[in-house]
């Protein structure tokens, strides 16, 4: 499935980290993994782009919505 690593093992850590940081907190974990793989991509594609202040405008636009 993922490179060697079969549907047991992933249902395994799934139950773990479920045990670990509650349901909760999961899609919280997600949301913030997700942002920061889009801000990498960015800073990747066009890194003049994200100045400082640019960065913190893209911050505060993701919380409004």
């Amino acid at each position: 499935m993922f490179g060697g690593i079969g549907i047991g093992e992933v249902v395994v850590v799934l139950l773990l980290l479920m045990l670990l940081f509650g349901a909760k907190r999961i899609p919280e974990i997600a949301r913030g993994v997700g942002e920061g793989i889009r801000n990498f991509k960015t800073g990747v594609k066009d890194p003049e782009r994200l100045d400082e202040g640019e960065v913190s405008q893209v911050d505060e636009e993701d919380e409004r919505g």
